[in-house]
């Protein structure tokens, strides 16, 4: 794929603007109908990501979706995580001054707790410690949202943003993280151009697994020299953001596409019974672009009760609770999202050896029992 279009970069308010990663017309991926509405009544809308030759923003095309964003339950993995991001900028030195603010994201989840039971203050004007945990990927016009954070920020504070790692993206094939309503896509020189262009530098950074590859960044107002931690990040990444490799996406995701369908109609041939687990955002790309139906996916669970008694997007396959889940016993159950496997494992161990959490190119699949011996994940 190599084409280029006309519209002006989110980021730089630039270009050009590079096509790598196009999935056709594809549902609003946080729309969730009840599950008494017809299939038919969805609708598409195009789905497509571009890189910024100027500035290296991978962003979404176009979105003539209206975000509905339901409210998500925190996964154990996600809680972890986060109280570990804390305790690193704590013990770094970064949380100092007794105010903070949050941007917070539309799926829920939020820090706050954490940093104020260090002592801060909340607050919703300028603050000494201001947070970003994947709220700024939600922001169509980035230089504008990362201008309200720098003002949100005190002089001598310290702006926190954390984000999914365009790096982990590409070299874990994640093609399915595109989905409406995400309109960025960091890598750290890309978030770096951003802020520098608000007046703040990026100037220490931390790597964390979480889906697949995690950055928080600490920021400062003015032009201060990076740290080691955000030298290597950036070194890191130098050469795998070309267009090129970010392309390889698209390859990505025509294989993993062919690979479930493939996969999926051999477990029905076999009169095994498969179900899902985890009602994400990036499962109503995978699941439309294989082409499963409710056919070949009986029902996806999901402990979000936002969600439960509705439906995924382009398909009929009904969303369900764990313990629906758990009741049917079926043969498969197919774990969207890999983060949730231990606590999976451990609230439904009626289903131990029943899940599978890699379907890839080669139509490989992994069990839980073989993840945990070092298999694959997606």
């Amino acid at each position: 794929m190599n084409t280029y279009t006309k519209r002006a970069c989110r980021g730089c308010g630039r270009g050009p603007l590079h096509r790598v990663l196009d999935l056709g017309t594809m549902p609003a991926a946080d729309d969730f109908p009840l599950v008494t509405t017809p299939v038919d009544a969805d609708v598409g809308y195009p789905l497509a990501m571009e890189l910024c030759g100027r500035c290296g923003l991978a962003q979404l095309a176009e979105d003539a979706t209206t975000a509905a964003e339901p409210k998500g339950v925190e996964s154990l993995a996600l809680r972890k995580q986060a109280a570990d991001a804390v305790a690193h900028a704590a013990a770094a030195g970064w949380l100092r001054g007794g105010t903070v603010r949050e941007f917070g994201s539309p799926h829920g989840g939020s820090w706050l707790p954490l940093i104020t039971a260090r002592g801060f203050t909340p607050v919703d004007d300028a603050a000494d410690v201001v947070v970003d945990c994947f709220g700024l990927m939600h922001e169509p016009d980035l230089r504008s949202a990362c201008a309200r954070r720098a003002y949100a920020t005190r002089p001598g504070g310290v702006l926190l943003v954390q984000f999914h790692s365009l790096r982990a993206i590409v070299a874990g094939g994640q093609w399915n993280c595109l989905r409406h309503g995400h309109f960025a896509y960091f890598s750290m020189s890309a978030l770096w151009t951003l802020l520098y262009s608000v007046g703040m530098s990026p100037v220490a950074a931390w790597e964390f697994d979480l889906y697949g590859g995690t950055v928080l960044v600490a920021a400062v107002h003015g032009f201060t020299k990076p740290q080691e931690s955000l030298r290597r990040v950036l070194a890191a990444e130098a050469h795998m953001l070309s267009a090129v490799r970010v392309g390889d996406l698209q390859q990505a995701a025509d294989h993993q596409a062919r690979s479930l369908r493939g996969w999926l109609e051999a477990e029905s041939a076999a009169r095994r019974t498969v179900c899902a687990y985890g009602a994400a955002s990036r499962a109503v790309a995978l699941f439309s672009l294989a082409g499963a139906d409710r056919g070949l996916v009986r029902a996806v669970a999901d402990a979000a009760q936002a969600k439960q008694g509705r439906r995924m997007p382009g398909t009929g396959i009904p969303i369900i609770t764990p313990a629906e889940l758990v009741a049917m016993r079926p043969d498969r159950v197919l774990l969207t999202l890999p983060d949730l496997l231990p606590e999976v494992t451990a609230s439904c161990p009626e289903l131990d050896g029943a899940w599978v959490v890699d379907i890839n190119a080669h139509g490989v699949t992994h069990t839980d029992a073989e993840h945990r011996q070092g298999g694959a994940t997606v």
